[in-house]
């Protein structure tokens, strides 16, 4: 692939080259949900990728798309817990080294999952921006490959295999709800949509609390904010401010983007435990957030809310269950 943007093309290939290592993932109904917004709402759930996460989709197909030499070197990437695990995951599927950074905000609970997968584990810094540039340091210096979290094409086209399961579906979705944060995820399926029906109402959400693309799209240009704890850590971190792909797409393809507060987050995890039985972490239930509390116009439409992620601490889902939960 080359460093054009990505295509349905390149959906459609990554597609095809993750089917081995990728589940396609339910889309179910959300009765509740529907008498909430007068809308058909369905849930793609992502939470029960193997890793937890839609991040294994990536993960796969930019993994599988490196040479030989490139995977004999190793992998290394930053991450917030998911994308990192993903990266794990099929690294030891493929029988390579894999070094995943991560800045001290990432829970225990996600860094011993990646441990558990065999990574090196390397705790860097106060913020995802930190452990980015410690991550960048160790590549040098160890002569690694990088595997980008985010702004990367075949990282894009790996997350837009879930635009194409949803409308193998539910081809009548005229609008999509999605976790914002690098882009990644948005772009990809937002490609992948756009390209097939125009008319596909994309809508991103975000956690109040530091959401970089957010301002970024606000401020016309990619910005650095300071990192601030959230119950979405899996949305945390920065876009980088030489971004290549994810903030031009987003700003292309986006329709609406929302910001949701973190009770209104911990609402959504509740939701979605009460209501469906999942166990949804904050970053992947931001979308529910919002069709909870804001005013999203979505009555009489095709929904789709994509859940991302399923990796959140027992105890703190316990807290958010039993009402203890302070933000």
């Amino acid at each position: 692939m080359s460093i054009s943007d990505v295509t349905l093309r390149d959906v459609y290939l990554a597609r095809r080259k993750i089917a081995s290592i990728v589940s396609k993932t339910p889309l179910v109904a959300s009765p509740a949900l529907s008498n909430h917004t007068g809308a058909s709402v369905f849930l793609k759930l992502e939470n029960l990728q193997y890793t937890g996460s839609f991040k294994l989709r990536g993960a796969a197909n930019k993994t599988l798309s490196l040479t030989p030499e490139e995977q004999k070197r190793g992998v290394i990437t930053v991450s917030t817990g998911n994308h990192g695990r993903a990266v794990a995951y099929v690294a030891r599927l493929l029988d390579i080294n894999a070094v995943v950074c991560v800045s001290e905000h990432v829970p225990d609970v996600k860094v011993r999952a990646l441990e558990e997968l065999g990574a090196e584990v390397a705790v860097r810094g106060s913020s995802y921006d930190e452990a980015m540039a410690y991550a960048t340091q160790l590549q040098d210096r160890r002569g690694l490959t990088w595997v980008d979290p985010f702004d990367d094409p075949y990282v894009i086209a790996g997350q837009g295999t879930i635009a194409l399961e949803i409308l193998d579906d539910q081809p009548d979705i005229d609008t999509v709800i999605v976790p914002l944060s690098g882009g990644g995820l948005f772009s990809g399926i937002a490609v992948a949509m756009k390209s097939i029906a125009r008319d596909i109402r994309m809508i991103g959400v975000s956690m109040d609390r530091s959401p970089v693309m957010y301002h970024s799209l606000i401020a016309g240009q990619p910005i650095e904010m300071a990192e601030q704890q959230t119950i979405a850590d899996a949305l945390a971190g920065g876009i980088y401010l030489d971004n290549r792909y994810t903030f031009r797409m987003v700003k292309q393809y986006a329709d609406e983007t929302y910001l949701v507060a973190e009770e209104e987050i911990a609402d959504g995890m509740a939701f979605a435990l009460n209501q469906h039985h999942l166990v949804v972490e904050g970053g992947g239930a931001v979308g529910v957030a919002a069709a909870l509390h804001r005013e999203l116009s979505l009555a009489g439409h095709n929904v789709v809310i994509v859940i991302s992620g399923s990796n959140v601490d027992p105890l703190l889902l316990a807290k958010i269950i039993q009402g203890e939960y302070q933000p």
